[in-house]
């Protein structure tokens, strides 16, 4: 027997722009919520970035999928009624507005749970509600750059950005996890409540074997998990390969596999730790038999015995053998962008009937149907247009 969802019959009122928030409150439609994607006039800034797709941004179209849109002006009077109404008859909020622009709208937590008390109110900010940095403008690579993540990449001298907003994505995942268990507090509760989400928080969370500092530890202390000094990445006779071999298991096979035999009984090597400390000594080793074969034969010869892949690229994994027969690629057709193809969900739920996903809305596409839905008439739609909230 399926379901539609595990959070089927839930609602949720997106009002924020960019990736985090924007892709938390995906990954609530992914899991079966009804998604209203809010807009300003101006529409999300995502709309505008840079790319190569002409008719719609392609970081819009995958980060907004699921969704409903809609345009509401907050700044008019009657723009602002249309979202408490709409407030009064959803469980989830979302926005990640700067610190004080809630309260000038008049849809700060404390206002709109006077409306609504079973309102789950989430923000995502850059560093949180309190503290010195409260008010300033938070970005992913803002926040890898003071984490430590660029300085792990490279050095502090030499700092590497990680491209891929990999902050923003593990804050929606914080995010749509936040927001399910808030859910699940509610059916036991009859509450809702705030919840707050940040970078600073997020990319901290994502270091956490890092962010450990003993007693009497020095500063600069090697903090990173470099899997035994011989995981990492080998170039091939052709093409790239990664090896993962930290296990007794994989480390005996690898040295088999490798034609390295002796390396898997040489008590030097024993350990993780005592691999990581004779890393110079094995990786030399590693690099001249992997430069033996191309990268496709390693993974083909390694399996399921040696943890590897081959680099490939993002283009690669529309077709990959393994994407397609987990059915995680979508076919989408788009009211201007067209038919495209993009990740189908994040999540698999064995009792949830699969639906065809919804592509990201274009801007205002589904104004009209939203405020149908939530009782008003033709006549009274005109009236918002006419005045500049609703578009």
């Amino acid at each position: 027997m399926t379901s539609p969802g595990p959070l089927s019959g839930i609602r949720v009122l997106d009002l924020s722009s960019y990736i985090a928030a924007p892709y938390g409150c995906t990954l609530l439609a992914d899991q079966g919520a009804e998604v209203i994607k809010i807009e300003p006039p101006q529409g999300d800034n995502l709309r505008k970035y840079p790319s190569t797709l002409q008719a719609e941004g392609r970081a819009f179209l995958g980060i907004n999928r699921g969704k409903i849109g809609m345009v509401l002006n907050l700044k008019q009077p009657q723009g602002l009624e249309v979202l408490l109404r709409l407030v009064r008859a959803a469980d989830v909020l979302v926005h990640n507005f700067r610190p004080g622009v809630p309260e000038r709208l008049g849809i700060d937590h404390e206002a709109l749970k006077q409306h609504n008390p079973r309102l789950i109110y989430c923000t995502v900010s850059g560093y949180g509600e309190t503290g010195p940095l409260k008010d300033k403008a938070g970005y992913d690579q803002v926040l890898q750059a003071m984490t430590g993540v660029c300085a792990m990449q490279g050095t502090a001298q030499d700092p590497k950005i990680v491209y891929g907003s990999v902050v923003d994505y593990y804050a929606a995942a914080l995010l749509a996890g936040t927001v399910s268990s808030a859910l699940f507090q509610r059916e036991r509760t009859g509450r809702g409540q705030y919840v707050g989400i940040s970078l600073l928080r997020s990319a901290l969370a994502m270091q956490s074997a890092r962010f450990v500092w003993a007693d009497n530890e020095p500063r600069q202390m090697y903090r990173d998990m470099r899997s035994g000094g011989i995981t990492g990445l080998y170039p091939t006779r052709q093409g790239i390969l990664y090896i993962s071999a930290n296990t007794p298991h994989f480390w005996a096979a690898l040295c088999e596999l490798v034609g390295l035999p002796r390396l898997k009984t040489d008590p030097r090597y024993e350990t993780v730790r005592l691999r990581a400390e004779h890393a110079d000594e094995l990786v030399p080793q590693l690099r001249e038999a992997l430069a033996a074969r191309s990268a496709l034969e390693w993974e083909t010869l390694f399996g399921d015995r040696v943890p590897c892949a081959r680099v490939l690229e993002i283009e690669d994994m529309f077709d990959h053998s393994q994407v397609l027969t987990e059915s995680m690629v979508h076919t989408f057709e788009h009211p201007t962008a067209g038919h495209y193809r993009g990740l189908s969900s994040a999540f698999k739920f064995g009792d949830a009937a699969p639906s065809l996903p919804r592509p990201a809305p274009t801007f205002g596409q589904h104004s009209d149907e939203v405020l149908a839905a939530a009782g008003y008439g033709a006549d009274e739609i005109a009236t918002l247009r006419a005045a500049g909230a609703v578009c």
